[in-house]
């Protein structure tokens, strides 16, 4: 396009401004090419001729449209220059408050000197994982733009920080380094990423100071590499530093400080460590105090030492050496205030002998004073001859003190960072890394010296690799597109650079001087003027010849010469360093140690001395000058950048007053040049610097094309035609394969076509419009005027009608108003007279009622005052009664209290202060009495068991001399009467006994009387006590209760804490899957890596013991026997058995259960025989002898059971006392493991043997019942000879029982001796029965004296417990005794509530107990009653049956009837694994979709059910723990599965559900039927149980969440913000280079949702939950949580993007929120609280479509988003962007009175929304309506096993 094209009237264009560098101006008349005036208009309407046609003076920049203006991409601009730029910047800062803009590949990142909202966590987590133009420009961009590359084409990056001093470096470098550790975060426990980020207070301590520019400003460059793993995580990092500003340590200009360190250790000198430093404040140390400012506002310097010194500790780097650095700091600060005094001559100085600096420098070092103090006034002078030493003047002296302070303190630095280096160094293989470069800007100063030059000099060379890979870039941009492209000339610095650094350069010319004996500064700029005047870049001033000027790219800066060569040289004086190198401390002696000091000892052999005494070399590192160094340094990390890939961020100093938001254009604009950012503006506008894609370029200009080139297909040709319609010059843009590319300008020439089509069409809709408003308006004026003539008229004729009617009224009007005058004037005398009666009768009322008040005043006067009296009198009598009251009680209480103390003397057990005692008196008397009744039941039977034995022994004697008088005697019965004579004897001595232990019982009854007795004394004193505190509680309770107004404030805040606790506990579960689930993953890792010969067990044969489940099974203390408990004691092994308390109190308890359940069943048993005899009396003639056997058979075998019970007891008490002492004694492990063992073994066997000899027992005392009663039968006795048995008649059994008993006899006697005796050996028989039974009376005797022994033994045990109880009290009560009035009634009242919460905890537990008891026993007595009704039907059918000799058998087998189903499924043990696999690990959602749902959980329960029937408590335990485990292995080897997920979520909740169901507690029965109260549980309690399935159902719904969000969380800003809902409402925008990032596949592009697709989804979940059965609450939840995740995501992209915040978007956002509402409503959701988490961006799409001009704008805006907090509110309107030009702005204004509005808003500081937040979850109670009896489990299952019950 031509001049005259652009120039034209109403054109805005920049002209050159003295103040604000560039100035906006209109042109107001079309410019002609070649005229001399340009006429234009500024902007406060001043006319101004600008003269153009120079070379000086050319036409004006250009300005963009306004719809470009604010763009987060400089090269999206269409006039591309330093006005755009520099005006882009200023309104994106000042307006929007935006701090970072991008340029092309360049982050602008502007100071804003203002601590900013935009650095959280959750704006990382926005910014991971996005593509670097999708949102706003952003350090966290940078950072990710470079993680994804190293992640992607697997190389190294490179971020390189520069800007000026002040322009925010540090900290931009800081945030992009915490990106890294908050992404990258190592993989171990290492906390790599820590120690990084901890690296930054020590270097800021060490490295940073404040200058005249900055509060913090690094004195210093790094490079630190943060490298990573082949997984991309954090495993180690690296630094380098760059020029230390040496000089700052001994020199600081006024109004800055030194380095923070020394300020930080002053502040904390006043630590108990730090006394032996030897501080004071910094103002009293030369090296801290010359800049006259200690103080730095808002800083505190002890709190920031605070945090160095955490970070030291966090590097691992020790306290000792902590102390030496800061010992070695201590000292260069001491060093700086030694007072070096000159002599008279001046050639010489000293220091003095008290100096106490010195002496502390001395000390903190380690060095010798004496050595010290002379060399720091006299110094060496090595010749070829000899050596001398030389004084030095004071000012030498000084020079060379302050050098020593500046070496010192940079090999400390370098010392500090060669171990931050050690700390963060990994021995794993770093496989990529990301350098991130902190290092200074451009420096141009009055007086610039050797630190300025390097610095320029560094920048000069990252300039130059700067420019050479925006140049790469633009052609590699150019080639992809297979655009044609020509060499791009731009301005190469290496001209500069070969000035600087080549040979002969002013670095060599440097170095060269400074080897010669005597340079000087003033030779070396002879030699810079001599070698380089002809350089282009190199200038001589005028008036200097001590100075010279180098032209650096950004500008030009004199350097003066003074002090370069004593600054490059860095001399040290060896003296000195040999002093510190003799240290006694060996930190500070390896400070100075060389490396190669070391090496070059032990090299050299064989030692040849010199002819001549050679002087000693200097060190090599003192050889090498700073200059050569440096350049070192710098080219080796141009080559680490020039091997990775960089990116640029470049920090802008706004302002020189550190004001905040506060933009100064002038320095602003030097930056820019400096910093090459105009540089790549003039390289992109150089080429095409608008680029377009196809279908973006359609969108936007359309407008332009006709109807016949819309109709195409190809819209890539018709973007060509319609170009090459509109622009004629070919060479102004170019066609690549994706992109259309522009020349500068031409975006705004199609603007320009755009708005004129624009406003074209618009005066065409205005001129239709009008007409039509003027056609409508004269039809409208010629109906008024018709209308108008038929109204007047009418209005003529209703005006003549009025008259006459008025006439009329006139006279009617008269008529009436006279006789209104005179009844109004006889109303008023009326009125008058009653008014005056009315006052006068009031009056005298008055006065009458005043007197009655008057009397009555009085009276009340009079009662008051006689009330005083009389109370008065009252309180004196009752005052002085609580006087003697007060003094009677406490004598007598002074009494009381010596008794006491008395009683407390004699009696400990007074101490006892446990309510517990009453039950324990209860239970000792309950005891005594049961034993007294046993004694004496056993007193009885001993008597009767004696006359029967006296009885038989006489019938015996009788029978023996019939038997003497028939035979004439025999041996054998002497021996039996010396037999029977030892029985005798035995029973006497067994009845001394008896009596003997019963005199000793009766004592010790006695003795527990009157313990009882004592203790039922001090239990009423306790009782009292109890009662006082009790009314004390009930007032406190009644004056609580008063203060009741606040009741639902508390209730409310109650909530929140019970909401914010339960989220805390869901977090805390969320952390633990996560900590078990990191817990398995390193186990896998392990495995993996190492292989362990031998067997592994695997999850398959694990025991369910050692599961990965942490929490307690059921309790065992109310099932199982004795053989469970000792293979328990089996399992837990002698030692733990030993000390488990619990597991003996367990067996005992269980042996006093069995003792009880004895006594029932003997009850029963007695029943049962009263019925028999009765039955027998009946039918006693049909009763045959076999039956009559059975009879005695049973009640033996009843009586044999009671003493099996007793023995059990005794043994199991034995076995407890055994593992006791065994347990006690010190003895090695194998030892206890052997006797252990054996005594298992024998115990087994006993009881073995035990079981075999009782069965012989019963056999034989049954055979000798039955022969005594047929003997009874048979009248006469056969003499002659014993009868063979006949085995066909006696039962099966008897020749058994007669085998077993000769088995047992003692004597072995032959057939023929007892046939001698007595024919049909009754007489032995009997013998041997009486000697059983008197046996049995010992054995009796003996358990009965082992009894008492224990319970003895168990009464001693709680009198020692009660004495350590009593102590305890006593020093309670000592403690007491000491504290105040008021302490003591607090602490008694203390304590007596804790012993009342705990014996309330205790009674509680023993009602539980006793209710467990008693639902088991009554299961057990309906079981038994259930087998003796089947036992008497049996009897009753064999009866009638008829057989007369049934077959005696000890098992009775019982035909069970066949019962309905009763909701139970049987399973074996072997089994469980099987069912496990079926139900949990192979099943798939699928495969039960036809069934019930939740099968497998009602399935698992009626398992459960079936182990609580049968009383297992194994089974149980080991039923759910499997079943909790398999579920978590299922739901981590489908962690990424929603359907898996939903369906187990649905499945653990309906367990759960159901153990509540069926747990048996009312709370959760009120909704049953009674089927299903009766299908409750019996025995077991699973209340811990329920609370695992509680948490694992936290966990599933938290993972369920993660997937769900996980795969909704892509979709949610493609289909919110970017897909249009309304088609064509979207406007397209230009855009820059970072419409795309580098990092992104071009080719397939990201995935694009729309809002049908999104919602798709959410129906699916939705449909996946239904589907399982998942509670309809527990479905709201979830999608609750989800529509919180959309509206998060969806705001905080909102938030951080420019391009979507527009009207268009906001009404795309309303209805794509409208439609989620509408699904809502569609799916019966809308009332579970999911639509409300919308409010938020459904506020932030009105705020977007409303006005924002006025006053009452902004009222409403206020009004309306109070979902939204202030930080929103103003992001957003500082985002919003109008998608055209006939759209404004929003005001700054405007935005400012928002603000305002909103500043008593008490929100929170985070900009953004926590997407990671969770709403605590609550699983309510859903009672299943299904019966466990109708449900019917399908064959596919393959459950064939399961047994129905």
């Amino acid at each position: 396009m031509s001049v005259n094209e652009l120039y034209t009237k109403f054109t805005r264009v920049w002209i050159p401004d003295p103040e604000d560098v560039w100035r906006a101006a209109e042109i107001v008349r079309d410019y002609k090419e070649g005229e001399p005036v340009l006429h234009l208009k500024l902007e406060d309407e001043t006319p101004l001729e600008y003269p153009v046609g120079t070379k000086s003076n050319p036409l004006p920049f250009l300005r963009n449209p306004d719809i470009l203006v604010g763009e987060n991409d400089l090269t999206a601009l269409s006039y591309l220059h330093e006005p755009a730029v520099l005006h882009n910047l200023r309104v994106r800062f000042l307006e929007s408050n935006h701090i970072y803009t991008y340029c092309g590949i360049v982050l602008v990142a502007i100071n804003p000197y203002e601590q900013l909202q935009i650095y959280g966590e959750e704006v990382i987590t926005a910014y991971s994982g996005q593509n670097m133009g999708d949102m706003d420009p952003h350090i966290f961009a940078v950072a990710e733009e470079a993680y994804k590359q190293m992640a992607r084409f697997e190389r190294n990056q490179s971020i390189i920080v520069s800007g000026e001093s002040g322009a925010g470096k540090t900290v931009s470098a800081k945030y992009a380094m915490r990106f890294f550790a908050t992404v990258g975060g190592s993989a171990n426990d290492t906390n790599v990423e820590e120690k990084v980020l901890a690296s930054s207070p020590i270097m800021e301590a060490i490295g940073n100071a404040k200058t005249t520019r900055n509060d913090n400003s690094s004195r210093f460059g790094k490079y630190i590499q943060i490298g990573f793993s082949r997984h991309y995580h954090i495993i180690g990092a690296n630094m380098r530093t760059y020029l230390l500003e040496k000089s700052r340590v001994v020199f600081q200009a006024e109004d800055e400080r030194n380095y923070h360190i020394f300020y930080q250790l002053c502040a904390s000198a006043s630590l108990p460590e730090f006394k032996d430093l030897g501080l004071t404040s910094a103002q009293d140390f030369t090296f801290t105090s010359m800049g006259e400012n200690i103080f730095i506002e808002g800083v505190n310097d002890a709190e920031d030492f605070k945090k160095t010194r955490e970070a030291f500790t966090l590097l691992g780097i020790k306290d000792s050496s902590q102390s030496s650095i800061f010992k070695v700091v201590a000292s260069i600060l001491h060093l700086g205030n030694v007072e070096i005094c000159s002599e008279r001559d001046g050639e010489s100085c000293h220091i003095a002998n008290d100096d106490l600096h010195l002496r502390h420098f001395c000390g903190l070092l380690g060095v010798e004073l004496q050595q010290m103090e002379h060399w720091l006034c006299h110094r060496k002078l090595v010749t070829a001859s000899e050596t001398y030493v030389k004084n030095m003047s004071s000012k030498q002296a000084t020079n060379a003190r302050d050098a020593l302070a500046k070496h010192i303190y940079a090999r400390m630095f370098d010392w500090i960072v060669e171990h931050i280096n050690r700390a963060l160094h990994t021995s794993s293989k770093q496989h990529s890394f990301i350098g991130v470069l902190d290092i200074y800007g451009f420096e141009t100063f009055e007086v610039n010296s050797f630190e300025q030059f390097c610095i320029n000099y560094a920048n000069e060379k990252l300039q130059q690799q700067f420019n050479s890979h925006v140049f790469k870039l633009e052609q590699e941009e150019y080639m992809k597109e297979q655009i044609p492209w020509t060499l791009i000339d731009f301005s190469d610095n290496q001209p500069c650079i070969d000035l600087i650094e080549a040979r002969l350069g002013v670095l060599d010319l440097l170095d060269e001087e400074c080897k010669v004996p005597k340079g000087t500064d003033q030779n070396w700029a002879q030699k810079l003027y001599r070698q380089h005047s002809s350089s282009a870049h190199f200038q001589k001033p005028r008036m200097s010849n001590i100075s010279f000027i180098i032209i650096h790219f950004a500008d030009e800066v004199e350097y003066q010469c003074e002090g370069f060569l004593e600054k490059n040289r860095d001399t040290v004086y060896e003296e000195q360093i040999n002093i510190l190198k003799a240290s006694q401390f060996q930190l500070v002696a390896d400070l100075f140690h060389e490396k190669d000091d070391v090496a070059s000892s032990k090299s050299s052999r064989v030692n040849v001395r010199p002819a001549k005494s050679l002087p000693k070399a200097p060190n090599k590192e003192h050889r090498k000058t700073v200059g050569l160094q440096f350049r070192s340094s710098l080219h080796l990390l141009m080559e680490t950048l020039n091997a990775t890939t960089p990116h640029y961020v470049r920090c802008i100093k706004p302002n020189d007053h550190k004001e905040a938001f506060s933009f100064d254009s002038r320095r602003a604009v030097q930056q820019l040049r400096a910093c090459g950012v105009l540089e790549t503006i003039r390289i992109s506008a150089a080429g095409y610097p608008s680029r377009w894609t196809y279908p973006d370029f359609f969108s936007r200009y359309r407008v332009l094309l006709k109807k016949s080139d819309m109709m195409s297909a190809d819209k890539k040709l018709v973007c060509k035609n319609l170009l090459e319609t509109l622009i004629k010059e070919p060479d102004m843009f170019q066609f690549g394969k994706t992109k259309i590319f522009f020349r500068a300008g031409q975006v705004a020439y199609l603007e320009k076509l755009r708005a004129d089509k624009f406003r074209s069409a618009c005066i065409m809709i205005q001129k239709t419009v009008r007409g039509w408003l003027q056609r409508v308006r004269y039809r409208k004026i010629r109906k008024s005027a018709i209308t108008l003539q038929r109204y007047g008229r009418g209005y003529l004729a209703r005006r003549y009608a009025d008259f006459l009617r008025l006439t009329r009224a006139a006279l009617i009007c008269q008529k009436q108003y006279r006789m209104v005058r005179d009844r109004r004037a006889f109303l008023k005398v009326r009125q008058s007279v009653v008014t005056i009666q009315a006052f006068a009768r009031g009056m005298f009322t008055r006065r009458i009622y005043w007197e009655f008040l008057l009397h009555h005043k009085a009276m009340i006067i009079q009662k008051n005052v006689r009330r005083w009296l009389q109370r008065k009198k009252f309180r004196r009598a009752r005052a002085a009664a609580i006087v003697i009251q007060c003094a009677f009680r406490r004598r007598r209480a002074k009494r009381q209290l010596q008794q006491l103390k008395i009683e407390a003397r004699s009696a400990e057990h007074l101490k006892k202060l446990n309510t517990g005692m009453e039950n324990k008196i209860v239970q000792l008397q309950r005891k005594m009495d049961d034993q007294s009744k046993e004694l004496r039941t056993q007193n009885e039977q001993l008597l009767m068991v004696n006359t029967s034995l006296g009885s038989e022994v006489n019938k015996l004697q009788k029978q023996l001399e019939l038997v003497r008088g028939q035979q004439g005697g025999g041996g054998q019965l002497t021996t039996l009467q010396e037999e029977l004579e030892r029985l005798r004897r035995e029973l006497q001595e067994a009845l001394a006994q008896r009596k003997k232990l019963e005199e000793e019982h009766s004592n010790e009854k006695l003795g527990l009387q009157q313990r009882v007795e004592e203790l039922e004394t001090e239990n009423a004193l306790l009782k009292s006590e109890k009662e006082e505190l009790n009314r004390r509680i009930l007032q406190h309770s009644k004056s609580s209760e008063e203060d009741g107004s606040s009741v639902s404030q508390r209730e409310a805040s109650l909530q929140t804490e019970l909401d914010q606790e339960r989220q805390r506990y869901q977090n805390l579960l969320q952390e633990f899957s996560r900590l078990e689930q990191r817990y398995d993953n390193l186990k896998e890792e392990v495995s993996l890596a190492k292989f362990h010969p031998g067997h592994r067990r695997n999850p398959s044969n694990q025991s369910s013991l050692e599961t990965d489940s942490n929490y307690t099974s059921i309790s065992t203390s109310e099932v199982g026997d004795t053989e469970d408990s000792i293979q328990l004691v089996e399992e837990m092994g002698l030692e733990k058995a030993a000390m488990d308390i619990s597991l003996f109190m367990k067996l005992q308890k269980r042996v006093r259960e069995l003792e009880q359940e004895r006594k029932r069943l003997q009850l029963s048993v007695d029943k049962m025989e009263e019925l028999a005899k009765r039955k027998g009396s009946e039918s006693r003639s049909s009763t045959s002898e076999q039956e009559t056997a059975d009879l005695a058979y049973n009640n033996l075998k009843r009586q044999e059971l009671e003493t099996e019970n007793k023995k059990l007891k005794n043994d199991l008490n034995e076995l407890r006392k055994t593992i006791a002492e065994r347990a006690a004694q010190n003895n090695s492990s194998n030892e206890l493991q052997d006797s252990y063992n054996l005594l298992l073994s024998q115990l087994k066997a006993a009881n073995e043997e035990l079981d075999a000899r009782k069965e012989e027992v019963i056999i034989l005392r049954t055979q000798i019942v039955s022969t005594a009663q047929l003997l009874e039968k048979n009248d006469h006795i056969e003499s002659t000879k014993v009868p063979e048995l006949d085995n066909s008649k006696e039962p099966v059994d008897k020749e058994e029982a007669l085998q077993a008993y000769h088995g047992l006899r003692e004597s072995k006697n032959s057939h023929q001796d007892w046939c001698y005796l007595n024919e049909d050996g009754e007489l032995g028989l009997a013998y041997q029965g009486l000697k059983q039974v008197a046996r049995l009376l010992e054995a009796q005797l003996q358990t009965q004296s082992r009894q008492h022994k224990d319970e003895l033994e168990a009464l001693h045990t709680q009198i020692e417990l009660l004495k350590d109880d009593i102590e305890k009290k006593q020093e309670i009560l000592n403690y007491t005794s000491s504290l105040s009035p008021e302490a003591q009634v607090e602490y008694s009242v203390q304590q007596e509530l804790t012993r009342l919460t705990n014996d309330n905890l205790d009674l509680k537990e023993l009602v539980e107990k006793l209710e467990k008891n008693e639902r088991k026993l009554k299961k057990q007595l309906r079981i038994y009653m259930k087998k003796v009704q089947e036992l008497e039907a049996s009897q009753a059918a064999a009866a009638q049956t008829g057989r007369s000799k049934p077959e005696l058998s000890r098992q009775v087998t019982v035909q069970r009837k066949e019962k309905d189903f009763e909701g139970m499924l049987e399973y074996y043990k072997e089994d469980e694994a099987l069912l496990l696999k079926t139900l949990i690990t192979d099943i798939r959602p699928s495969i039960v979709s036809a069934t019930v749902p939740c099968l497998p959980a009602y399935i698992l329960f009626m398992c459960i059910r079936h182990a609580d029937y049968i009383n297992d408590d194994q089974k149980v335990e080991s039923l759910l723990t499997s079943t909790i485990n398999s579920i978590k292995k299922v739901l981590k080897k489908n962690n990424e599965d929603f359907e898996m997920t939903s369906f187990w979520l649905a499945n653990t909740s309906r367990l759960l559900h159901c153990l509540k169901q069926y747990s048996g507690d009312e709370v959760f029965m009120t909704q049953n039927s009674t089927k299903q109260n009766e299908h409750c549980l019996k025995n077991f309690d699973l209340a811990e149980y329920r609370q695992v399935l509680s948490d694992l159902s936290i966990q599933i719904y938290q993972q369920l969440i993660k997937v769900a969000e996980g795969i909704i969380q892509p979709m949610i800003v493609s289909a919110m913000l970017e897909s249009e809902s309304i088609p064509s409402l979207a406007g397209v925008k230009p855009m820059g280079y970072r419409n795309r990032s580098s990092s992104m596949d071009m080719e397939d592009g990201p995935s694009s949702y729309t809002l049908e697709a999104l919602i798709r989804q959410l129906g699916q979940f939705h449909g996946i939950m239904r589907d399982h059965g998942l509670d309809p609450e527990i479905v709201g939840q979830v999608v609750r949580q989800l529509f919180h995740c959309i509206n998060a995501v969806t705001l905080n992209n909102l938030l951080l993007r420019k391009d979507v915040c527009s009207w268009s978007t906001g009404m795309q956002l309303r209805y794509n929120t409208s439609q989620m509402e509408e699904w809502l409503r569609g799916n019966n959701l809308y009332q579970s609280k999911a639509a409300a988490t919308l409010e938020p961006i459904i506020q932030a799409a009105q705020l977007l479509q409303v006005k924002k001009k006025t006053t009452q704008d902004a009222e409403a805006i206020c009004s309306l988003c109070s979902s939204l907090t202030t930080q929103q509110i103003v992001k957003i309107l500082n985002l919003y962007t109008p998608l055209n030009e006939f759209e404004e702005r929003v005001t700054v204004s405007f935005i400012r009175n928002i603000q305002n509005r909103l500043q008593d808003r008490n929100d929170p500081p985070q900009l953004l929304l926590d997407t990671k937040h969770v709403f605590p979850v609550l699983f309510p109670y859903t009672p299943s309506a299904l019966g466990l009896e109708t449900l019917h489990i399908p064959a596919s299952l393959g459950l064939d096993f399961l047994i129905r019950v």
